[in-house]
């Protein structure tokens, strides 16, 4: 009795393990193609990643026409904007659209809008308005971008066409820089040398040389040697001009840290030279804050 129910349990534990391998072999679950089959068929039903590629200038190209401004056109407030864009590039109907100027200050933003169906893959012809006050420089550009809700960078597309500002005019100005290269290492602090900026023309021409004079020296003139002994962020609070005397006071940026008497003549010269290379102008008096005795103390 004792040796047929060890037979019993042993026969038992082999039809458990006989079952246990049969369920094993057909539900694949040691079977390598199996789990590669169906990670293929699962990453199948997942959405495709987003592409990281930007589109190119040419591709963009094609996606839009713009009939109105064209290239290079001479352009006025208000200014009429037609063409036609991919539906891909609106959202509700619209896409953004800006005007900038040499500079790229913004003049003006706006939208441009569909004028039939754009919910397509097909163009729409769109319309919008830009006014803008007079800008500052000569030329501008006219920048179109789709409407990106998805804030994606690599779905995001800009078009642009140059412009030119109509009745904007230019002229040459001259402001006064240091440059050691040009004294020849001297020890005459008054030696300031000119350079050429263009600004808008203006009935306050001395005023506007003066502006450029307290911008400082630009990248192009410091390649060249030139500097500015003229803090950084000093402001005119008035400028007047009368019986050849000009009259220029400054905020007390002009003092702040001053030291040393041969940055305070450079900084003399630098003024003085700026504004006397108008004829209308002979004799220069400078203060700071109202107080000519204090301005520019070393």
């Amino acid at each position: 009795m004792k040796h047929f129910l060890i037979y019993f349990i042993a026969i038992c534990l082999m039809a458990v393990i006989a079952v246990f391998n049969f369920t094993l072999f057909f539900t694949g679950s040691h079977n390598d193609n199996f789990f590669s089959r169906n990670s293929v068929s699962f990453r199948h039903t997942e959405l495709p990643a987003a592409s990281t590629t930007a589109p190119t200038a040419d591709n963009i190209a094609t996606e839009i026409k713009i009939d109105a401004p064209v290239a290079n056109q001479v352009i006025s407030s208000p200014l009429e904007v037609s063409g036609q864009a991919l539906g891909s590039w609106y959202f509700e109907a619209s896409f953004p659209i800006k005007l900038i100027d040499e500079n790229g200050q913004t003049l003006a933003t706006g939208h441009a809008t569909a004028q039939s169906d754009w919910m397509t893959t097909d163009f729409v012809p769109f319309k919008a308005e830009l006014n803008f006050a007079n800008p500052t420089s000569t030329i501008g550009m006219l920048i179109f971008s789709n409407d990106n809700p998805s804030g994606l960078p690599e779905k995001e597309k800009q078009y642009g066409i140059p412009v030119s500002f109509n009745g904007v005019q230019q002229i040459p100005v001259k402001v006064y820089l240091n440059n050691s290269g040009l004294s020849n290492n001297s020890a005459d602090c008054s030696l300031v040398f000119p350079v050429q900026r263009l600004i808008t023309k203006t009935t306050a021409t001395a005023r506007a040389a003066l502006e450029q004079l307290l911008s400082g020296a630009t990248d192009a003139e410091k390649n060249q040697g030139y500097s500015s002994s003229i803090n950084s962020g000093v402001k005119i609070n008035s400028l007047t001009i009368t019986n050849g005397t000009a009259k220029v006071d400054f905020d007390p940026q002009m003092d702040y840290q001053m030291g040393g008497s041969c940055r305070v003549t450079a900084i003399r010269a630098q003024i003085t030279q700026t504004l006397e290379q108008f004829s209308t102008i002979k004799n220069v008096i400078i203060s700071v804050n109202g107080s000519v005795d204090e301005a520019l103390q070393p």
